[in-house]
């Protein structure tokens, strides 16, 4: 099935024309998605509680409010907080305030799809997903380009909540790439299995062990490091330009055949029914469920692990390593 896809021509800017766009939230994605909306003509303020993240929105030079106090002006919500935290903030700082007839927005499904928000009928819900974190949505719309963005509808009460997406991400810059038309739910369970599976847990997971195989064997950790960790950039690179068939048509014959007959042994039938399972937890709620659990008792085994992670011995021989190279890590 090929998704429905949209570019500029496709998308109508007036639609935010006379509009005022809160963004709540000035973290990585907030701080992106605000300076690109400004700098594509639209009236933007920003939502957020005092802290770094309110001085940086102060001196990037927009009028910063409360969540409440923005929610209250807004007619388009882009609500960019934490996802653990947008159940509590949507009941106490969002609904109360919000005009007749505004449209509710969102960069990720996790709160619509697993009830953390259920927003009222008469308003459109929809979704803009940059597909990159907020500060290559910032650094490739400033190239003149725009990372690619899906687009969901969640309530269409005016008729009108896909028109409003596809505006909003034409003011983000993603129509000068792509747009794609997907579901909430779609977009929730890919994108929560891609950074489990791949993109962070299994990375991260599969670089550790590799890191620790080579030192248990006695390996220096600084070889060890260039070997598993440092040059990851450069096969990611070729992989992102074209795919698997560029890294292997880059790579010796000697690295492309230990790909095709050893690969499948690191990842293998256990990893895959590992994959199954993880995949399942996200679809039925068990994941949403421990996260929003591990929230409530202050995040016990997310920072133990955490600290832990930032304590291993890869951790130390990279900074070690990257200080060799003050011309590459400035």
């Amino acid at each position: 099935m090929t998704l429905p896809r949209y570019y500029e021509k496709d998308a109508d800017p007036s639609l935010l024309q006379s509009k005022q766009i809160t963004v709540l939230g000035y973290g990585s994605q907030g701080r992106g998605q605000a300076l690109n909306l400004r700098d594509s003509g639209a009236s933007v303020h920003i939502g957020v509680r005092e802290g770094p993240s309110f001085d940086r929105a102060i001196a990037d030079g927009f009028s910063v409010y409360s969540i409440s106090e923005a929610v209250l002006q807004a007619d388009i919500i882009m609500v960019l907080l934490p996802d653990e935290t947008h159940g509590e903030v949507y009941k106490a700082e969002i609904l109360p305030h919000m005009k007749k007839g505004a449209t509710l927005l969102f960069s990720h499904g996790f709160s619509i799809c697993f009830g953390q928000i259920v927003p009222p009928p008469d308003i459109d819900v929809a979704l803009v997903a940059p597909k990159g974190p907020g500060i290559r949505v910032r650094s490739v719309y400033e190239e003149g380009s725009g990372l690619p963005a899906l687009i969901a509808v969640h309530q269409d009460k005016t008729g009108k909540a896909r028109d409003i997406a596809l505006a909003y991400a034409q003011a983000i810059g993603a129509t000068r790439t792509v747009v794609l038309e997907t579901s909430f739910r779609e977009e929730t369970v890919t994108d929560l299995f891609g950074e489990q599976v791949v993109l962070c847990g299994g990375f991260s997971s599969l670089i550790k062990a590799a890191f620790e195989t080579l030192v248990a064997h006695g390996y220096d950790p600084e070889m060890a490091y260039f070997e598993v960790l440092h040059e990851t950039k450069l096969t990611i690179d070729l992989i992102y330009e074209g795919g698997l068939t560029k890294l292997r048509r880059s790579v010796s014959n000697t690295a492309h055949y230990g790909d095709v007959t050893r690969g499948p042994r690191v990842i293998s039938e256990e990893a895959h029914s590992a994959m199954h399972e993880i995949l399942h937890e996200i679809e039925d709620g068990r994941f949403a469920r421990d996260w929003l659990l591990e929230n409530s008792v202050n995040k016990p085994v997310f920072t133990a692990r955490t600290k832990a992670d930032e304590e291993h011995l890869i951790e130390k021989t990279g900074k070690e390593v990257r200080g060799l190279m003050p011309t590459v890590f400035k």
